[in-house]
């Protein structure tokens, strides 16, 4: 018999999750912290927003706790799920996006959350959805093969095909199609997670979660000292842009948000402080930034090496 769905148990899970990746990542940054800033939303819930700017290695990083709930749900959320339509929801999660000051560290992206939607007499609606995703400008082969065996990590007690379907899912949903790009080199990415009962579906968004720090920090760790130039940051400046192309047309959490009232500043503290944009820009053949396009920006297979 499966175990009775815990928003309390997902909660306190996600709080501290909250904690513990804004204190690793105060730790590798070494001067900047986070600051808190506390928000209700007027239908119904709030948030725990942390934010850390203009630090020694991150020039802004975002960690967001949210636990919203209601009687209507955005289109978002209902557009695909007609089921769902009259029945109270609530919605908690942690998302964050960080952005650093040096080229050759990556952006990263990590969300795992908890839905359920209810109804008198009727059995909820839930299921468990996130993933995390890596960013480069300036890629090494190594830390992206480091990046996905984390991956693997997080996912293979729960099943020989589970990494290779979120992987693969990752790489499709974080795909610019008006660019016929990947976002970066991809991670994992799931959603409406519910066919393994609630216990292990909550083991597993555990799982996602405790290996986002243990894949991200050595990467920031080995590359926060590279020497860079001006070059280095108008390509990553340049490159940002599509980040913000992403989460403005395409991302779903984004859409979520903003339809369902969550705090905008919040939501918007994904995109980049800086960012340049340059019309009709490709890069010059043979050159650090032509491999970004030519060998990482579209799906591979990075554990067969």
């Amino acid at each position: 018999m499966s175990a009775t769905p815990s928003l309390d148990k997902v909660k306190a899970y996600l709080l501290d999750l909250q904690d513990q990746i804004c204190t690793s990542l105060e730790l590798e940054d070494g001067e900047a912290r986070f600051m808190e800033d506390a928000w209700d939303r007027e239908e119904g819930g709030g948030g725990r927003t942390r934010v850390l700017t203009n630090g020694k290695v991150f020039e802004q990083a975002g960690v967001n706790f949210s636990h919203v709930y209601g009687n209507k749900l955005p289109p978002a959320a209902t557009a695909q799920r007609p089921e769902l339509a009259g029945r109270d929801f609530q919605a908690v999660g942690v998302s964050l996006v960080i952005h650093p000051n040096n080229p050759y560290v990556p952006t990263s992206h990590a969300n795992v959350r908890f839905f359920i939607a209810e109804k008198p007499g009727e059995d909820p609606v839930w299921w468990f959805g996130g993933g995390f995703d890596l960013t480069p400008y300036y890629p090494f082969e190594e830390d992206v093969i480091h990046w996905h065996q984390v991956s693997k990590s997080a996912c293979d007690p729960f099943g020989e095909d589970v990494y290779s379907k979120y992987k693969k899912w990752c790489d499709e949903y974080f795909f610019l199609k008006h660019r016929n790009e990947t976002r970066g080199v991809g991670g994992l990415f799931f959603d409406d997670l519910n066919e393994w009962g609630f216990k292990k579906s909550f083991e597993f968004m555990q799982s996602v979660g405790d290996h986002y720090i243990k894949a991200y920090q050595p990467i920031v760790n080995k590359r926060k000292e590279t020497p860079f130039g001006e070059r280095e940051r108008d390509f990553q400046l340049y490159r940002r842009g599509r980040y913000v192309e992403f989460n403005l047309v395409f991302d779903r959490g984004t859409l979520f948000g903003l339809q369902s009232g969550g705090r905008t500043e919040s939501i918007l503290m994904s995109l980049p402080p800086l960012v340049k944009w340059r019309y009709n820009w490709s890069p010059e053949k043979g050159s650090p930034e032509a491999d970004l396009y030519e060998n990482y920006l579209k799906p591979r297979d990075w554990l067969s090496f």
